[in-house]
């Protein structure tokens, strides 16, 4: 643990630059302190050389580091209280019973990424409780076909699949064979159902099936083990000054497409921030995630920003909403 007055110099720096994004210098803090701008500066040469603190080159001042995040983080942040009008606003989508369940998801999502300008995701597992309804099958040419999944539910997923070496009749037989077999099927439980009851069918009438057969299993699996992605503001950290650089914006945009975003499932209890490098996503941001109940089912939410986030402020909101958010019913 640091010193108190380490503690001290660490937290208001942090909090200085997660609201100016400037270096902050010794004289900033000396009057807070009541402390010399020699007594500051020796501190903070210390807080950098042991990791918590980084000089930048543009100025005498200093910044976090990640280091410096997660021990304010961890130690000494203030969970900040929610305004009144904020918790009017969430409480007016939970309470509306008029709501369907994804537009109560989509209008809390936005409200969110307003109140904290950042990106505000929420992954909902979409194979639960879902029952396969169709699958087909639509030709690009003779060695590719695009085969189309659909639930119950309305969940449709696609996967190009190449049948070098089949045909497309024998790739219409299989699909025959799924739509007359194991329609109603619970989507967890189909690829079971492919192995051990349509292969052995498929395996004594049609040569050469593996191929097809392997990619409708492949494409099964991934289906069940998709996340259905519900976002709001992805262009809010874009506007942010620290990702101003045109090479930033275009890695940033490719990492908060829908395929990377389905990653960030959270698996632990609580309110958990990954902050840089500990998420999956991308070291110039700072994910915080917690588990949700949605539509009888646990979902994460997640809210994507810059290192440099108001944590105080996005673990109050996430905390409100874990305790509130249930149905949108």
């Amino acid at each position: 643990m640091l010193s108190e007055r380490k503690e001290a110099i660490l937290k208001l720096i942090v909090e200085e630059y997660i609201k100016t994004i400037k270096p902050v210098g010794s004289k900033n803090l000396c009057d807070t302190l009541n402390v010399s701008s020699a007594t500051v500066r020796n501190e903070m040469q210390e807080l950098e050389e042991m990791g918590y603190l980084e000089k930048t080159h543009t100025s005498s001042g200093r910044i976090p580091s990640e280091k410096g995040y997660r021990y304010y983080v961890d130690n000494l942040m203030k969970v900040k209280e929610m305004t009144g009008e904020e918790v009017y606003n969430l409480q007016r989508v939970f309470d509306n019973s008029k709501l369907e369940l994804n537009d109560s998801i989509s209008k809390s999502l936005q409200i969110i990424s307003d109140m904290t300008n950042y990106t505000a995701i929420i992954l909902e597992n979409k194979s639960d409780e879902e029952n396969l309804k169709q699958v087909e099958v639509i030709p690009i040419d003779e060695e590719n076909i695009i085969a189309i999944v659909v639930t119950d539910k309305g969940h449709v997923t696609n996967k190009n699949i190449n049948i070098k070496g089949s045909n497309l009749n024998e790739v219409k037989k299989i699909v025959e064979l799924i739509n007359k077999m194991i329609i109603g099927t619970p989507i967890n439980d189909v690829s079971s159902k492919l192995e051990f009851e349509i292969k052995p069918i498929i395996g004594s009438y049609i040569m050469n099936y593996e191929t097809v057969y392997n990619a409708f299993y492949n494409a099964f699996n991934n289906f069940k083990d998709e996340n259905e992605v519900y976002s709001k503001g992805k262009d809010r950290i874009l506007s942010l000054p620290e990702f101003n650089e045109v090479d930033k914006i275009k890695n940033i945009i490719s990492k908060l497409d829908d395929n990377s975003l389905k990653n960030i499932e959270e698996t632990k209890d609580g309110i958990n921030i990954y902050i840089g490098k500990e998420n999956e996503l991308d070291e110039d941001l700072t994910i915080v995630k917690t588990k949700v109940k949605l539509n009888n089912k646990e979902s994460t939410l997640a809210i994507i920003g810059p290192k440099r986030m108001e944590y105080d402020k996005v673990v109050s909101l996430l905390e409100y909403i874990k305790d509130n958010m249930k149905e949108g019913k």
